[in-house]
């Protein structure tokens, strides 16, 4: 997905594989996508760290694709809350589909620059770990798990966060939410 000045370009995966997606896969995909999808109240958060621009409340909307099946729409709410070291936060991610819902808990670690951190979708117990980028606009991430390996790019403009997952070897094609702080 394509941002440009805060507004959505149209060519993102979602356009080209509408209609593709499942409900168990879905929750691996938000599992995966999420891991560094929220917020943290502004009395912890440190703000030299590229990780306060996610610290706080965030819910939103979006779209999981999954081979051989119907596009889904999920909607999610997350929050992000600053551990006891300065650059590491605690993330809770709660989705719901038609298809099912899916609970995430993510440990997502700043240095110099990298992300390191690990994550656990709770319904299903799939457990991985997450090592990334920051970037200017927002962080690169990838998710390595014994089920799944995904792509992921989040982009934070102002009080939205875009987040699109690309899944590797998997039956799951993508995942693209839209959040806004909340």
């Amino acid at each position: 997905m394509q941002v440009r000045d805060g507004e959505q370009m149209s060519k993102s995966w979602l356009g080209r594989t509408a209609g593709k997606l499942p409900g168990a896969a879905m929750m691996a995909a938000v599992s995966a996508g999420l891991a560094l999808s929220g917020a943290t109240p502004a009395t912890a958060v440190n703000v030299s760290s590229p990780l306060a621009s996610l610290a706080g409340r965030w819910v939103g909307e979006g779209r999981l694709g999954i081979k051989g099946n119907p596009t889904e729409q999920v909607k999610c709410r997350v929050n992000y809350v600053f551990a006891k070291a300065d650059d590491q936060l605690k993330q809770s991610i709660r989705c719901a589909s038609a298809g099912g819902h899916v609970e995430v808990q993510s440990l997502v670690s700043h240095a110099a620059g990298k992300l390191t951190g690990t994550w656990q979708e709770r319904v299903r117990n799939w457990s991985g770990k997450l090592s990334g980028t920051v970037t200017p606009r927002g962080f690169k991430v990838s998710v390595r798990g014994e089920t799944l390996n995904a792509n992921m790019d989040i982009i934070v403009i102002d009080k939205k966060q875009i987040v699109e997952i690309q899944f590797i070897n998997s039956t799951l094609v993508g995942l693209t939410l839209v959040l806004q702080r909340g």
